[in-house]
């Protein structure tokens, strides 16, 4: 298609269409300025949208609307003690940054329409930490008609995390659901899920929850306001004059120029088998992430291409993986923070809180040099809990079949068919048992944290998280570190302002999401800590370049740019 005249220049060029770029688009449009996103693929939304959309924001209007407690004094409080000094990607200045503008960056996006769901009583991944909030923090985007879009509707990302497509309303009923054959919390959400769902077939609705919510709202909001997207259009390079960043060079070899500057927002590496090679611990691989295809750190190059630093570039938001028989990844959540269930390596040792932060975990398996490790389970697990997609006691005969899932009458058994030390694994079951008993694990302290007993079964007894490994048959399945995106990128400063080795700002140039290196370093403080941060610096950059295009004299208040109806 021929590049319309209109499309050749614009006041803010967003590469990218993810939580970030978006967030990006509706608030520089709004601010008055002529907005053009440019996206790699067919389809927006990119890995935001084939995520689970959980949004971890401190002090947001949804929790004091909810009566729950936070200040800005108490959310630093927590990322201080919980990222700590993780360098300049974590500065000081970036998380009181994030922490002051969260709440603005709700509010404003709430004020053009966008629906949030608080999801109470999914705590903060360490909520013992001074400033670690119980309640949580986070929220979600409320289920969303893509009917509502028009001929955008088609635009939009149809991968999810998430196989089956089922309407969640927040991250509490998506802890309760796996819980189904045991508690009232679990049937309650079950039944709430699976009436939504229905009933939205049975209306005709093209509703969609989760990460696509969330990009749903924002591309409705944007394409109210009159934000102009590009698709098909990957990025070759950014276009430097005189020192600064005066466009994009997209497509086959087309020049988009931007008056006010370049925001990159495209995502990070996890899809790029050479970065990964160069700069991230082995062995890794990109069949192990559950990111996008296109996720090729194309941003990321460009970026370094014209002087920008990087930082946290060995790290990424990792997640104990297996790989169905067909290929795919699967991130195992509630399935190893419920009962009757362990992790090992091949000694057969335990080495971590299974139930802890995923992210934490693939750090672990690294540091032990646990690569592949083993989820091993025992039948009351598989009766009672769902795993992926397989529901209790309804296990694929593929699983077994193909070797994906291993299977014996004994724990020595199971350890041979997986190359597991039979005494080590026996060992470490038998101590693991007797700590289950007691509801403590001396070890690693599993269930100890609020957030662990939050995510596992409420009815069982005396630990929600802790069940001893005795009815057979005794099951196991291999883990290895996948991810849900990098955390190595660009290194940005508090206005979202790429920046050069010497700490200079590259002038014209911004990144957000996963193109910049993550405000949280090396930890994930709580679910959401990759949407949140997006949403929040892509606002940052909209106000920077807005008030740049101000100084100038550059920005004209167009009609129209009012709150939603």
């Amino acid at each position: 298609m021929e590049p319309r005249s209109e499309d050749t220049t614009a006041d803010l060029i967003i590469v990218g269409s993810g939580a970030a770029g978006l967030s990006a688009a509706v608030r520089a449009r709004a601010l008055g300025l002529d907005v053009l996103v440019v996206e790699k693929s067919a389809q927006l939304g990119g890995t935001s949208a084939m995520s689970g959309g959980a949004i971890w924001i401190p002090n947001n209007s949804l929790m004091r609307e909810a009566g729950a407690a936070d200040s800005e004094e108490t959310a630093m409080e927590y990322l201080d003690a919980c990222v700590g000094d993780a360098g300049p990607a974590a500065s000081h200045e970036r998380k009181q940054a994030y922490v002051r503008q969260g709440p603005r960056t709700v509010e404003f996006l709430r004020e053009q329409g966008l629906d949030f769901v608080y999801s109470d009583g999914y705590p903060d991944y360490y909520p013992e930490l001074p400033g670690g909030s119980v309640r949580g923090r986070c929220f979600m985007a409320r289920i969303f008609d893509r009917h509502r879009l028009g001929e955008w509707d088609d635009w939009l990302h149809n991968d999810s995390a998430f196989k089956m497509q089922i309407l969640t309303k927040n991250a509490r009923e998506i802890m309760d659901i796996p819980y189904v054959m045991t508690t009232a919390a679990g049937r309650h959400a079950a039944i709430a899920v699976a009436g939504r769902t229905m009933m939205s077939m049975a209306r005709r609705q093209r509703n969609v929850s989760l990460g696509r919510a969330l990009v749903a709202q924002l591309l409705y909001a944007a394409k109210r306001l009159g934000v102009r997207v590009r698709r098909d259009s990957p990025l070759r390079e950014l276009v430097v004059e005189n020192g600064r960043v005066v466009g994009v060079r997209i497509g086959a070899d087309e020049t988009v120029r931007a008056r006010h500057g370049v925001l990159l927002a495209a995502g990070g590496f996890s899809r790029n088998a050479e970065m990964r090679r160069k700069y991230q611990p082995q062995p890794s691989s990109t069949e192990w992430t559950s990111v996008r295809v296109h996720d090729t750190g194309d941003a990321i190059t460009a970026g370094m291409e014209v002087g920008a630093a990087t930082a946290l570039m060995d790290e990424a938001t990792w997640s104990p993986t297996t790989i169905l028989p067909d290929g795919t990844p699967s991130a195992p959540l509630w399935e190893r923070v419920a009962p009757f269930s362990i992790i090992v390596d091949v000694q057969g040792e335990r080495y971590c809180n299974e139930a802890t932060s995923y992210m934490e975990i693939g750090q672990k398996m690294y540091e032990r040099k646990a690569i592949p490790s083993w989820i091993v389970f025992d039948a009351r697990h598989r009766n009672r809990y769902p795993f992926g997609t397989a529901m209790p006691r309804l296990t694929p005969r593929e699983w077994l079949s193909s070797g994906y899932l291993k299977k014996s009458d004994t724990i020595p058994g199971l350890a041979e068919a997986c190359g597991i030390d039979p005494g080590g694994l026996e060992r470490s079951v038998a101590r693991f048992n007797a700590m289950a008993d007691a509801g403590v694990d001396k070890d690693f302290e599993r269930g100890a944290s609020e957030v662990d007993r939050a995510g596992g079964d409420r009815a069982h007894r005396p630990n929600p998280s802790l069940g001893a490994l005795r009815k057979a048959p005794f099951y196991a399945i291999e883990l290895y570190p996948g991810d849900a995106g990098t955390c190595g990128g660009l290194l940005t400063d508090e206005h979202a302002r790429v920046l050069t080795e010497d700490g200079a700002p590259i002038e014209g140039l911004y990144a957000a999401g996963a193109t910049s290196a993550s405000v949280m370093g090396r930890v994930y403080p709580g679910g959401g800590s990759s949407l949140g941060p997006a949403l929040v610096f892509g606002f940052i950059a909209a106000d920077h370049v807005a008030a740049k295009a101000r100084e100038s004299g550059g920005v004209m208040r167009r009609e129209g740019l009012g709150r939603a109806g």
